[in-house]
């Protein structure tokens, strides 16, 4: 992976949190199919020009831009608010770090969907319950600084609450690529399906 400043979008991953529901664990770093949820989130933004990881600063031999939320753990709004300004691209595409099983094909998608639709401020992706992902979405730089601009206070508030007046174009996940890892259970099955789709997995650490 190589930072390409032709590139149409640029990423930011939030991997701040405290993994509270996880005991506290460096969640970035909690590894499924044998390979940290940061180094799998990272595999899936090949296309990037510019990347941008919020949280403690780590050595995966890349070319990211590194920086933290004030204060630290203050949140994914908080996160977003100390990575948009080293992003430059009109479309951002922003993401969690626990997702094991974000492709490559999903992070276009959704950035090519923002890219297209001029009118819209962006595009978001869409579990099969039909509930919005909103950290897994490609949204247009200009409208995110105006909503953060409209914060008076980043640390606490919700990504719902920040991109809730925003016009999204809403995609459908065709790879199951929105499945997370919060919990304990969740990182079991995603270990399980990792180990069922081909290689095997580290025990719990």
């Amino acid at each position: 992976m190589h930072s390409s400043p032709q590139a149409g979008y640029d990423v930011v991953v939030l991997a701040g949190g405290a993994g509270r529901r996880l005991g506290g664990l460096d969640k970035a770093g909690l590894e499924v199919g044998n390979r940290a949820l940061l180094d799998r989130v990272l595999g899936a933004c090949g296309g990037a020009g510019r990347i941008v990881v919020v949280g403690p600063r780590r050595d995966i031999g890349q070319p990211i831009r590194w920086t933290r939320e004030d204060p630290a753990g203050g949140g994914p709004v908080a996160g977003l608010a100390a990575g948009l300004p080293l992003t430059s691209a009109a479309v951002v595409v922003v993401l969690a770090v626990d997702l094991p099983f974000l492709t490559a094909a999903t992070v276009d998608r959704l950035a090519a969907a923002a890219a297209a639709d001029g009118r819209s401020d962006g595009a978001i992706l869409v579990d099969a319950t039909g509930r919005d992902q909103p950290l897994i979405a490609a949204y247009r730089r200009r409208a995110l600084v105006r909503r953060l601009r409209e914060l008076t206070e980043p640390a606490g508030a919700s990504i719902s609450s920040l991109i809730r007046d925003l016009d999204l174009v809403r995609l459908p996940d065709l790879d199951a690529a929105g499945a997370d890892c919060d919990t304990w259970a969740e990182l079991e099955r995603a270990r399980a399906r990792a180990n069922s789709e081909g290689g095997p997995d580290e025990p719990a650490r």
